[in-house]
């Protein structure tokens, strides 16, 4: 088996207060006519009838850069407190989020996992290894951040320590365990993950491996890592193994590339031979997503790639790699989901596959164990710092500095609390979620709960946004986000002809707990004949009597933000329309997704600050408002 073999256990026998109450209801109410709506449509011949929430991306204590720095809850807390229990923090903090998740996924690092619990019971192979006893010495002298550098150090030189399979066999069975423990089909379902956490050159190569299994089928394998290599086609062959062998089904989703300083959508694969038709076909096979915005920056533009783009600079992060290595303007084209997406195209054109067809998701990437998205809630990117810590909160390291290097480090303020993932799925299940992600009907947000449904087609009525059973429509003369335009040519004279504009219909509600939404925009990126991209972003349902100016800009839509307090006063709980392109042209390659906006709201920063006032002083440079935003899966559209 390539690539499994080294890792088998046997293939055994082979928002806010300032929320109205009305306004909520009405919020809920049009989220629950969302959620019931539904049609003929679904590849697995169901219908998506439930909106779910969930993250498919959460350290615990078996990660190493968790477990080594404070965490010490496990997955079995971190299901109970996705699932809506209380929990106690690594710090003594209680912890509850004000609405349960649908879904978790814990994705601990594949390298060295559970060291930090075998450290912490004094496992036998602990005292084996002279490293890990080293690192016992340092945690019981109190020194346990020189055992997390002694780890990092040893990593750098390409050591994992305690990366063994009898030490794995036992963590990950764990794991597994804790997730079948966890399971309640129906009502929270637990998914069976981990992170292939290759950094070729400390540059982000992340993938979160998502298995639609459960334990009877994960236990038979141990999960590939980047000990084992750090090219992601060797784990796409791991991956058609696991299929092939095990009877499974599994996915790879990738994050930061605004970490990769232009690894992550290269033209090139990491050999550094070209992209090919084979290549193209096999990463659009094994990685159907993008994990485009969480704790470590927003990954869907960049406003040196979209100059044009007010609303392009969103937490972004884009001073270098996890350290070593300044970022320079030509590697941002390969790093940001929008110029991804663009690039795609014209691969499509000349390979006649697209290798970045990929639907966006969000998720937390927290190493707290706790799946934390609210402005108003959240407990940071590591448990050091989390609430309790004062000024450590602000000032803890997320992107380290080096001696003798650039410094390209990032601090917790200037980490986002985000994100979620949507799914539309037709039951709260492993099959159905996993199901959903794989055909990309799913969405991202920065952490509020925006419904939204997004459909295109040719034949869509222009009224369809105003039919009490938009959806129904949307599946019958159209296609959901995440999929391709049907080409129905119509006939003229016994020819071909070809086909009108599209027209795209979009619902949006705002979470009931949460803000008015600003506006509604359609992105759209194109190719042209001559195989070079273009992108623009349209404004195409706003909130209030607002008009364009003479640039073609909207009118903001003010703000209501008094410190860590707005008002629902402006914008809108939910914004509709069906939309035609105007621009559209049969024979250009191209894509839409959308981009919902809500009016300004304060940041975690903000609620900090009016909660622990004169005890913390935050940056000078901390955002303290900012506009939250989901982002549709796209739809695409090619020629005949």
């Amino acid at each position: 088996m390539r690539y499994l073999a080294p890792a088998l256990i046997g293939i055994v026998g082979l928002a806010s207060a300032a929320s109205s109450d009305q306004e909520g209801r009405a919020a809920q109410a049009l989220n629950e006519q969302l959620n019931d709506r539904a049609a003929s449509y679904s590849p697995a011949g169901g219908y998506p009838t439930q909106l779910l929430w969930g993250d498919t991306h959460l350290h615990t204590k078996f990660s190493f850069d968790a477990g080594m720095v404070g965490d010490r809850l496990g997955p079995d807390e971190a299901y109970r407190f996705a699932a809506g229990e209380t929990v106690t923090s690594s710090t003594g903090v209680p912890a509850r989020l004000r609405q349960p998740l649908d879904f978790l996924a814990v994705s601990d690092h594949a390298e060295s996992l559970g060291l930090a619990p075998a450290i912490a019971e004094r496992n036998p192979l602990v005292l084996e290894d002279a490293n890990a006893s080293r690192m016992l010495e340092l945690i019981a002298d109190g020194r346990a951040v020189d055992a997390f550098r002694m780890w990092q150090k040893l990593r750098s030189g390409g050591e994992y320590v305690l990366h063994r399979d009898d030490l794995i066999t036992d963590m990950w069975q764990r794991i597994t365990g804790a997730a079948e423990r966890h399971y309640r089909p129906g009502a929270f379902t637990t998914l069976i993950a981990y992170e292939y956490t290759s950094a070729i050159q400390t540059n982000n190569l992340h993938r979160v491996v998502l298995l639609r299994d459960g334990a009877d089928h994960a236990n038979r394998v141990l999960p590939f890592s980047t000990v084992d290599s750090p090219d992601p086609e060797d784990l796409w062959d791991w991956l058609e193994d696991y299929e092939a062998l095990v009877g499974g089904r599994a996915m790879a989703i990738a994050h930061n590339g605004n970490l990769s300083n232009g690894m992550m959508f290269a033209d090139t694969t990491v050999a550094g031979a070209p992209i090919t038709r084979d290549y193209a076909q096999r990463r659009q096979r094994f990685e159907p997503l993008y994990e485009v915005t969480q704790i470590k920056g927003d990954g869907e533009a960049h406003p040196l790639l979209s100059p044009d783009d007010e609303f392009a600079d969103f937490w972004t992060w884009d001073k270098g790699n996890f350290g070593f290595a300044k970022k320079t303007p030509e590697m941002l084209p390969n790093e940001y989901a929008r110029a991804a997406l663009r690039r795609g195209l014209s691969f499509e054109q000349s390979l006649g596959v697209n290798p970045f067809k990929f639907g966006l998701i969000g998720s937390t990437d927290s190493h707290t164990s706790l799946a934390t998205a609210e402005e108003d809630n959240f407990f940071s990117k590591a448990t050091p710092a989390e609430p309790n810590r004062g000024q450590t909160r602000y000032d803890q390291r997320i992107i380290q500095k080096f001696e003798g290097y650039e410094d390209v480090s990032v601090r917790s303020y200037e980490s986002a609390a985000a994100g979620l993932v949507a799914v539309w799925a037709e039951r709260n299940t492993r099959e159905a979620i996993f199901d959903a992600l794989y055909r990309k009907e799913v969405y991202a947000t920065t952490g509020p709960r925006i419904a939204l449904r997004f459909f295109g087609g040719f034949d869509l009525p222009q009224d369809a946004h105003l039919k009490p059973d938009l959806a129904e429509i949307g599946y019958r003369w159209g296609v959901p986000m995440g999929s391709d335009l049907p080409v129905n040519l119509e006939s003229v004279g016994g020819e071909s002809a070809q086909p009108n504009a599209p027209r795209f219909t979009v619902l949006a509600a705002r979470d009931p707990l949460g803000a008015n939404l600003d506006r509604i925009q359609i992105v759209k990126g194109w190719v042209d004949a001559r195989g070079e991209t273009h992108e623009q972003v349209f404004d195409v349902a706003w909130s209030g009597g607002r008009d364009f100016d003479e640039q073609g800009i909207l009118a903001p839509v003010g703000s209501t933000v008094r410190g860590a307090t707005y008002s629902n006063s402006i914008g809108a709980p939910q914004l509709a329309l069906t939309w035609e392109d105007p621009d559209f042209d049969p024979t250009q390659r191209a894509f839409w997704y959308v981009r919902v906006l809500e009016i300004p709201t304060p940041t975690w920063l903000a609620y900090d600050k009016a909660h622990f006032g004169s005890l913390i002083t935050l940056p000078k440079d901390a955002q303290l408002i900012h506009q939250e935003r989901a982002y549709s899966s796209p739809i695409w559209y090619s020629p005949m």
